[in-house]
């Protein structure tokens, strides 16, 4: 007999199966839950990339991508301008927090000079370019610089993709890292492909950079109008991770150097306030439209550009990197990389100093003999030609001339 009291034994079964259904289901949507975080968490690392051109492209119009990073071979092809990151390296699970682009003024949480302060993102058009702005390096190498204290830095700005312009300089002369007693140390710059093949690309970019150690990547989109973003970010490394070196040296990937000379050159130049190259003066302005280095009259008024060292291959002291940058917060910047940087001399009332023997440079390719090439300090090659090839003969036993 069951007393009034008493709970009939089915309905406590059910009762019990009830109460431990209740707590598996929460258990299995605990694990569940922690699951999917880890797999969202993975999912957004190795696809950060692909996102890329959905969440930062904004059209500006029309310009050129280049396969060399140069400037001066460029595929003619439609194309859009690109901003940097808005805050999507933040997603990587291993990145540092980034302020992204804001309205106000942020304390900066990446490699920029000492002392600057964020700047507010606008489009600025097709002719003019994202700067200064807020960029990060992806690939980076901060403390080689500093622990190897070299005398001259060279910096090779390349196209991500162009793995062979950087297996053919680590091969010839920027195997040199020891020249005349004087330390001289190797990087190449390379910004973010856009596009279905930038996450392999990317990918194969990080192994590279595991073993010569001696790449730099930021966070532009790497193309023809972006040289400017290229050169400006070239100068926050140098300032932020590489002051302590003498001098630095931008080359293009398609050049000769000749290091020794170089070294030689640079043993009796000034300590600061210098730049040489190639110096250009009396720089008309283009004002064609079909021209590759068109400007609009609005933009830039005056018929000439002030004096500038041509960009395939200018040295600077390591003291101008900062005031370059600072003088950049008050010259509009433009898409002519090397112009550009001659307008931000001219604010500084600073000019580029001639080469003591300008025919140590050379815009247009020099015709290869050792007695010639021992002479010069830079110059352009014919595409054509086999640098590997040029250079076994550049050093190998026997007289130069």
């Amino acid at each position: 007999m069951l007393n009034g009291n008493t709970v009939p034994y089915n309905k406590r079964c059910r009762w019990r199966h009830y109460f431990l259904g209740v707590l598996l289901t929460a258990a299995l949507f605990f694990i569940c839950n922690a699951s999917m975080k880890t797999m969202m968490l993975d999912l957004t690392s190795k696809l950060w990339v692909t996102n890329l051109s959905k969440k930062l492209i904004t059209s500006t119009g029309k310009l050129d991508l280049v396969s060399d990073g140069t400037g001066r071979s460029p595929a003619e092809r439609t194309a859009v301008s690109f901003p940097q990151f808005n805050g999507l390296m933040s997603l990587m699970p291993s990145a540092p927090p980034t302020t992204g682009r804001t309205q106000e003024p942020q304390t900066k949480v990446h490699a920029q000079p000492h002392g600057l302060t964020h700047v507010p993102y606008k489009s600025p058009g097709p002719y003019l370019v994202e700067y200064p702005s807020e960029y990060h390096f992806v690939i980076n190498e901060p403390q080689k610089c500093e622990k190897e204290e070299p005398f001259v830095v060279l910096v090779v700005p390349v196209a991500p993709h162009n793995r062979a312009h950087r297996d053919v300089i680590r091969s010839t002369w920027g195997s040199q890292s020891q020249v005349l007693g004087r330390k001289v140390l190797l990087f190449f710059l390379v910004g973010l492909k856009d596009g279905e093949a930038a996450p392999q690309l990317q990918q194969q970019l990080q192994r590279e950079s595991r073993r010569p150690r001696d790449l730099i990547q930021s966070d532009f989109v790497d193309c023809y109008k972006n040289l400017t973003i290229k050169t400006m970010v070239m100068l926050e490394w140098l300032d932020s991770y590489c002051s302590s070196a003498s001098y630095a040296m931008k080359i293009d990937s398609d050049m000769f150097l000749n290091v020794g000379n170089l070294i030689i050159m640079l043993l009796k130049a000034p300590k600061s306030n210098y730049m040489t190259g190639l110096v250009a003066y009396g720089g008309s302005v283009l004002r064609n439209p079909s021209s590759k280095w068109y400007l609009p009259e609005k933009l830039y008024p005056r018929q000439q550009y002030p004096p500038y060292a041509l960009g395939l291959g200018y040295i600077l002291s390591l003291d101008l990197p900062k005031k370059l940058i600072m003088a950049s917060r008050h010259v509009k910047a433009i898409y002519i990389e090397d112009a550009y940087l001659g307008l931000c001399m001219e604010h500084l009332h600073l000019h580029p100093t001639p080469p003591p023997n300008s025919y140590q440079f050379h815009v247009s390719p020099l015709t290869y003999s050792r007695c010639a090439y021992s002479q010069i300090i830079a110059t352009t090659t014919a595409p054509e030609t086999d640098r590997l090839k040029l250079w076994r003969d550049f050093i190998a036993p026997g007289p130069d001339c």
